[in-house]
């Protein structure tokens, strides 16, 4: 099966070669068809089975083939995701897939200015990525419509849920017209989805794919806990102390991925970086230097290394932990490869802590710590097991408490013979100034 008999056209088609993809996954094999066909879908399918390109290809090529121009702060498909890290995750895709299309695509979400997002909106966007709070947002100021909407994505509609939008969710569905194709994403069907899924979509087709959420064996895999400042340290530490060949290393975001690369270019060292922002004939050069080995580090995000095949890495550097636990198999899954061993190691700070939880969960491992001397991190990580729990803390050890023989002062000296027991317990007692509260009571 390849992406042409699943009745894409030719300029989606010529996007999907140049990322990379060769055959359709499983999910795209069954989602695409329907879809195109305009049929409402529900689907169990978590990241790193290649949703996104599931639902964003025969969505492009339906919104390209079908319906009137975009109107003004109007929005023809509407893409509904959990949190802005994933919001421009996928916002990125889209970009990719869309590159030979002329539609207009968007991203929004909480967290930065509302204005130059109102102000982008006002010509119109065919393709909208947000997150639920600032879609309402920015529906309720008047800067956005949705009578031209054709589709509506819930992506990963339980962790909507779970992060408690479900009120957000139920006003966006009363806003949206009642004429329009539902797809719903969601890791499983939980009573919650599918109450969700009765509500919104109309006789929907039902696809489960499973993840692919095994970790090869051939790959030796660790956890470095160190301080997210000193990321950059440690890997120009490690990268001396190692002597690496050839690294590649997964950072969470395209900033992030420019910040590591100008800093080991000023060091002498051989780095490029590959992210969403630059075009593709520029990523596609540094993917071929460094498959010719003639860049050291590949510095890349997860979206901008689909497609990356090399049969003899060695060593695969989480510097990020991923959003999605699924997108860690993906990453590891690029070293260890034909009967070659590998090795990932995973950069982990005290806040990425749920992250790393999330990962050893799905593998259904524990992995190892390995403090790195003189790395060892100031805000600790809590451990964490194949389970899913997340332990406390350890305390810090309590100074031991000075005996009774000294002096306190408590109002009053206290001879050095006293003992312990004998001295008072003061309880400072502060008061509240109360006003307003009516007549005072009147002593009995």
């Amino acid at each position: 099966m390849t992406f042409a008999t699943l009745g894409l056209i030719e300029p989606l088609l010529r996007a999907v070669t140049a990322l990379g993809y060769q055959t359709p996954t499983p999910v795209q094999a069954q989602a695409i068809p329907p879809v195109l066909a305009g049929r409402d879908l529900m689907a169990a399918a978590q990241t790193g089975t290649g949703k996104t390109a599931g639902f964003a290809l025969p969505l492009l090529q339906r919104l390209t083939m079908e319906g009137p121009k975009v109107a003004a702060n109007s929005v023809r498909a509407l893409i509904l995701v959990p949190t802005r890290e994933l919001a421009e995750q996928v916002h990125e895709n889209i970009e990719q897939y869309n590159e030979n299309l002329p539609l207009k695509t968007y991203a929004v979400y909480g967290g930065v200015s509302i204005n130059p997002q109102m102000m982008k909106l006002r010509s119109g966007v065919d393709v909208l990525v947000a997150t639920p709070g600032r879609l309402l947002d920015l529906y309720r100021q008047k800067a956005l419509k949705f009578n031209q909407l054709q589709i509506l994505v819930l992506d990963e509609a339980d962790r909507m849920l779970d992060l408690g939008f479900s009120e957000e969710l139920r006003d966006i569905y009363a806003a949206l017209p009642k004429r329009r194709q539902t797809l719903l994403f969601s890791a499983t069907f939980s009573d919650a989805i599918r109450q969700l899924a009765g509500q919104m979509l109309d006789d929907p087709l039902t696809i489960e794919v499973s993840p692919r959420n095994v970790a090869a064996s051939s790959v030796k895999q660790w956890v470095i806990p160190v301080d997210k400042k000193r990321k950059t340290e440690l890997f120009i530490h490690l990268l001396k102390k190692q002597h690496w060949s050839q690294v590649l290393v997964f950072a969470k975001t395209r900033v992030g991925v420019d910040q590591l690369v100008e800093r080991l270019q000023g060091l002498g060292i051989n780095a490029d970086g590959i992210h969403g922002d630059k075009p593709q004939a520029t990523r596609q050069r540094a993917l071929d230097r460094f498959k010719a080995r003639e860049v050291q580090i590949l510095v890349a995000t997860d979206v901008a290394a689909r497609g990356l095949d090399i049969d003899d890495l060695p060593t695969v550097i989480n510097f990020d932990l991923p959003i999605v636990a699924e997108d860690y198999i993906h990453r590891i899954g690029r070293t260890g490869r034909a009967g070659l061993t590998g090795e990932a190691i995973s950069f982990v700070c005290a806040d990425e802590v749920e992250l790393l939880s999330a990962i050893e969960t799905l593998t259904r491992q524990t992995l190892e710590r390995h403090e790195e001397q003189d790395f060892e991190p100031e805000h600790r990580v809590p451990t964490t097991d194949a389970s899913g729990q997340i332990l406390k803390k350890p305390k810090k050890p309590k100074k031991p408490k000075v005996s009774g023989g000294g002096k306190r002062n408590l109002g009053k000296w206290v001879d050095s013979g006293e003992t312990a027991a004998d001295v008072p317990m003061v309880k400072a007692v502060r008061k509240v100034p109360v006003f307003n509260t009516g007549p005072r009571k009147k002593k009995p």
